[in-house]
């Protein structure tokens, strides 16, 4: 039962540490993001196993995040309002190729990231050409140019 405790305990916490976080550590990860990712899964691992190391243990521990992810799909699927709550709202950052700095400050998203997401996926290299950028819940941006 102690591991269940742990399991809930922790996907809770990590939930609203990436929720604190914001949508910016969902992008492309730079070395230091990696860096952050494997110490934070090292010292996961040790609060959600404790000195359990058997396999018991390890699947118990699985099944348990994997049934919190499934209780939290659901609870965003029935409860009007808790998919925002818990994922956010895709927030425009361009319109009609101005910047909106106040929507990229609170999201914590620079010009360069914008532009970035722009050649890569629609090969746009002119901050006019784009008529909305959007930061995505999932924290992609999507870019939707003037000539679609």
């Amino acid at each position: 039962m102690d591991m269940i405790i742990r399991a809930v305990a922790i996907y809770l916490v990590l939930l609203v540490v990436f929720k604190i976080a914001g949508r910016r550590t969902l992008l492309q990860m730079t070395s230091f993001d990696l860096i952050l990712l494997l110490i934070i899964s090292e010292a996961t691992q040790q609060a959600l196993l404790g000195n359990d190391f058997s396999v018991t243990g390890a699947a118990l521990t699985i099944i348990t995040l994997i049934v919190v992810d499934m209780l939290f799909s659901m609870i965003k699927k029935y409860i009007s309002g808790a998919e925002s709550m818990i994922d956010g709202t895709p927030v425009i950052l361009v319109e009609n190729g101005e910047l909106l700095r106040d929507k990229m400050r609170l999201a914590d998203i620079s010009c360069d990231d914008i532009m970035a997401s722009a050649r890569n996926n629609q090969g746009v290299y002119k901050l006019s050409d784009i008529k909305f950028a959007i930061l995505e819940r999932n924290g992609h941006i999507s870019i939707i140019t003037h000539d679609e």
